[in-house]
């Protein structure tokens, strides 16, 4: 009776993650339009920052409740759905164009984040170990970088970009929407770490597992809706920028601050299963990289090659936890 209430609730928990980012992109989209804010800025903040703030509310809950790897699987578990499912599934709706920007500026900070919270995790301090300045270092980046696109984007944006979309603008609607969502967010946020654990624990999954699993695809539905939506409307750019930034806000943003809040420490065959999710992590974002510079887009055969990589890798997670494989335990020695 238990496991059919978690299931209950943690359902109830992502239906708040995903309304809850729903009213609070179009609160802030409705708010950026009014103060004229360009579009690739929306797109590559605001909207990514929509999208992700169910990771950021999962993983800074799994980070207060001493579930590092919870939080830390999460954020990969996320990153590998937004680009081997998101990207493979709205490639095959519809081939995916790649701008110059994301190219030159966008997806190779995505990759230098990735490498660089890896590095910190495996060999910066003790293995395992994202200590406080760390975090902050994370934090600080991601200002930077954020700070990087709104001057690039106001640099090259055009008068039209300044014209309103003909919707009237109401501010209590507005902030209603920012307010509640943001609210719907925390509290789906807390539903979904309390009960996907109580749930995988029941059933012998590891906090890694589920964080993987159940709270990675969860969270990333947004992204996946988003960019569905925004493939069908032809808005192609909108689609594979919302997954990019958001990849760049779980690493530097959810990490980073669930990090200050708590520092991260994760051990044994946890730390040696996320090393492992991070290597691989990693390699699909070079590979996916490539699938962009090729042709500049992603084809539907490539798209189909993503998805399929990424139900082989659901599968490996799986089978890994049920043996209790520790592929990295020889070479971390003393970590575990």
């Amino acid at each position: 009776m238990q496991i059919v209430i978690d299931i209950v609730l943690l359902l109830i928990g992502f239906v708040l993650l995903i309304k809850g980012a729903d009213f609070f992109v179009d609160g802030a989209a409705s708010l950026a339009g009014k103060l004229h804010i360009p579009s690739l800025v929306v797109g590559l903040t605001i909207v990514a920052l929509g999208t992700s703030s169910p990771e950021l509310a999962v993983s800074i809950s799994a980070s207060l409740g001493g579930q590092n790897s919870m939080a830390v699987s999460n954020v990969i578990g996320s990153n590998v759905f937004n680009l081997l499912g998101v990207l493979g599934v709205c490639s095959l709706v519809i081939p995916l164009g790649v701008t110059k920007d994301i190219l030159s500026r966008d997806y190779p900070v995505s990759i230098a984040s990735s490498v660089l919270f890896f590095l910190m995790l495996l060999f910066v301090g003790a293995a395992g170990e994202i200590t406080l300045w760390e975090a902050v270092l994370l934090v600080l980046l991601l200002a930077g970088y954020l700070t990087w696109t709104v001057v690039s984007a106001m640099k090259s944006r055009s008068s039209s970009e300044k014209e309103q979309n003909g919707k009237p603008f109401v501010w209590w609607k507005c902030a209603l929407f920012i307010v509640g969502g943001v609210a719907a967010i925390i509290f789906g946020g807390n539903m979904v770490v309390d009960h996907a654990s109580a749930l995988g624990t029941a059933i012998g999954m590891s906090d890694s597992l589920v964080g993987l699993t159940i709270c990675a695809v969860g969270t990333s539905l947004p992204e996946l809706v988003t960019s569905i939506a925004a493939c069908k409307k032809g808005e192609k750019d909108m689609a594979i920028g919302n997954v990019v930034g958001s990849n760049i806000l779980n690493i530097l943003c959810i990490l980073g601050v669930s990090g200050v809040i708590s520092p991260i420490t994760i051990a044994g065959a946890d730390l040696s299963n996320t090393l492992v999710d991070f290597g691989v992590y990693i390699a699909v974002c070079l590979l996916t990289y490539v699938f962009c510079l090729t042709q500049k887009k992603i084809t539907r055969i490539e798209g189909g090659i993503l998805v399929g990589m990424y139900l082989l890798y659901m599968a490996y997670a799986i089978v890994r936890d049920a043996v209790g494989g520790e592929p990295f335990s020889v070479l971390l020695g003393g970590a575990s």
